[in-house]
């Protein structure tokens, strides 16, 4: 009795710093922000007193600055998540595979090297891109011999935007399908040899079925990831040109600050925030609904 008394206390201590943080970091600012979403409230003059969904009518009312500037960002945001995410799961799970398969010696050095640029800040990041792709006499245009205006016109300031963000973030999503493929037992790759499988047929059928669940977890934390795009179009783009690379979160911000609206940009949070739980719950519903049909068509 004292043993499993002692055990339930000592979890409870375990995880008592977690629940704190959780509560004081997620949960207090969370209900907080909903809260001010309610409320007529500026940075000037503090909070105006309570208007219930006025601001969350306002944002979805058709022709109000708030609704433009919500819809702007919406839509830029939504079209770096559709460009952003299958590269940074492809080259990430690329360059897995070839870790995978290079001797065990090499593999910690090139896992680091891979891993590199995760660690720079956005700051350096922005800075080396602005660097190299420069209309005005940077690197790419001298050696491509070109005077393409990378960070000026369309597609090439999403192009320029993209490669950054994929250099930059790769190695985490990178590091996770390696974890995920030391998992996958040898001995299935072994029997898929004796059988006479190929390389795609293995992958195919061995190596993505077992590496399923982790690359589900991938594709979710790659989409909040690219929904939270700011620094990069803070910094290289400064989100242009004409406004089409402002992401949600910059326009938030502009409204908060340069329209001194805290309760409307605080609305404009709580909405991005539902619909990042409608992608990431469509996600998840899609995997489901895929798996059941697999067990019903196996049977």
């Amino acid at each position: 009795m004292f043993n499993k008394k002692s055990s339930r206390n000592w979890a409870v201590l375990m995880i008592s710093p977690f629940i704190l943080f959780f509560v004081m970091f997620w949960l207090v600012p969370l209900l907080f922000g909903v809260w001010i979403s309610l409320h007529d409230w500026n940075i000037s003059n503090g909070n105006n007193g309570f208007v219930g969904l006025k601001n969350y009518v306002n944002i979805l009312t058709s022709g109000t600055i708030y609704n433009e500037l919500f819809m702007k960002g919406l839509m830029n945001t939504l079209v770096f998540v559709v460009i952003s995410v299958p590269p940074l799961i492809i080259i990430s799970l690329g360059l897995a595979l070839v870790i995978d398969n290079l001797p065990d010696k090499l593999k910690p050095v090139f896992r680091t090297i891979y891993f590199l640029s995760y660690s720079v800040s956005v700051t350096a990041v922005s800075a080396i891109f602005l660097w190299l792709f420069n209309g005005n006499g940077g690197y790419i245009n001298n050696l491509l011999g070109s005077q393409v205006n990378w960070l000026g016109e369309q597609p090439y300031a999403w192009l320029t935007i993209l490669i950054a963000t994929v250099w930059w973030t790769i190695g985490f999503n990178m590091l996770l399908f390696v974890n995920a493929l030391d998992e996958v037992d040898g001995s299935l790759y072994e029997a898929a040899g004796l059988d006479g499988a190929g390389p795609f047929a293995t992958f195919r059928y061995i190596t993505l079925p077992e590496i399923k669940n982790v690359s589900i977890f991938i594709l979710i934390t790659t989409v909040i990831a690219s929904f939270n795009l700011y620094g990069q179009t803070q910094l290289i783009t400064a989100g242009g040109p004409e406004q089409s690379t402002t992401t949600l979160i910059m326009n938030t911000q502009q409204t908060v600050f340069n329209l001194n609206q805290l309760g409307v940009g605080s609305a404009m949070a709580m909405l991005m925030g539902i619909v990042m739980m409608l992608v990431t719950g469509a996600q998840f519903w899609m995997s489901y609904k895929k798996k059941e049909f697999k067990e019903v068509t196996s049977k």
